[in-house]
């Protein structure tokens, strides 16, 4: 099977690559493929591109050779994408047209394609609990563009273009490395920056609530993904996917389980409007039934989510 990452250069991009390069899934060949060029495993025959799928003609070339499943993680952070209107239209939507019309114009060809799609194409206001039914009206232009690229899947796939999935994706906490400009950055460099015995700054308050699953979980998520039998999901091909709903307060009192008051106090509370304007309008609590259904797991408790980092992430491990 060959496979095709768009987005491999990023955080979930790498850690994909090296669970499929450990066995898990099927292959024979990968195709990596972002705007920096990605680091190829040493156990697959693997061309590594460095490419802007937002650039005319690279969607055709990436599906030239007809890849049999492609996982779209290529896209503009969430407050990029509001501060840069242009830029995010231009990655996160129209990259992401052309890369299903690629597909289209190749006659007889159906991949498997597997979409990251975000929460934030849900706005408030919210119930304590969002089922899976409930309406996504996105508030900002990140959740505006995912939205968007959903519904394409889901029309592409009911035409039989291709075979798709759009997943839904909580918070990914703790993320490793430098900082991005995603909006939700705060809710890792409150843990990852004490536990390397660094300050870090908390911008929104201690009440705001947020869904969270660990690069672990995440990367677990595009696995089963790639290997379900869509047949079970049905004409709505966007799944929330299953994580844990923890305020910023219930964040920290775990940091403090794990790491003690001297990490906590590394923490100093800056408000910053905009961050919380944004995050304000991110849902906080999920019942993902469908995706539960569907055999996707998530992370048990914020203990749990700290120490997937320190294992898999934290510097020295």
């Amino acid at each position: 099977m060959h496979i095709l990452i768009l987005g491999a250069a990023g955080m979930i991009g790498r850690k994909l690559t090296a669970a499929i390069a450990a066995g898990g899934l099927p292959t024979n060949r990968l195709t990596l493929a972002d705007v920096t060029a990605p680091t190829p495993p040493d156990a697959i025959p693997t061309t590594a591109l460095a490419v802007n799928l937002a650039n005319p003609g690279i969607a055709t070339r990436l599906v030239a050779d007809r890849p049999d499943l492609i996982f779209h993680l290529a896209a503009v952070v969430s407050g990029e994408a509001e501060v840069d209107f242009d830029k995010g239209y231009a990655v996160n939507l129209d990259a992401s047209r052309a890369l299903l019309e690629a597909i289209r114009t190749l006659p007889g060809y159906h991949p498997r394609l597997v979409f990251a799609s975000s929460l934030a194409a849900f706005g408030g206001p919210f119930p304590d609990l969002i089922p899976d039914d409930f309406h996504p009206t996105p508030l900002t232009s990140y959740g505006t563009q995912k939205a968007i690229t959903e519904l394409l899947i889901s029309d592409y796939s009911r035409r039989g273009i291709l075979d798709g999935i759009s997943l839904r994706l909580p918070t990914i906490c703790i993320r490793p490395g430098a900082p991005n400009r995603a909006a939700s950055g705060f809710f890792s460099s409150i843990l990852r920056e004490p536990l390397a015995g660094l300050p870090a700054t908390l911008p929104v308050p201690d009440t705001t609530r947020h869904w969270f699953a660990s690069p672990r979980s995440a990367t677990g998520f595009f696995l089963h993904a790639a290997r379900i039998d869509t047949a079970q999901i049905g004409p709505r091909r966007a799944v929330n996917m299953p994580g844990l709903s923890a305020t910023v307060a219930e964040e920290i009192e775990a940091l403090r389980r794990v790491a003690g008051q001297k990490a906590v106090d590394l923490i100093t509370r800056i408000p910053d409007p905009t961050i919380a304007a944004i995050v304000g309008n991110w849902a906080g609590n999920f019942a993902p039934a469908r995706a539960t259904a569907l055999g996707f797991r998530a992370d048990a408790s914020f203990d749990d989510i700290i120490r997937a980092y320190l294992q898999d992430d934290a510097p020295g491990t």
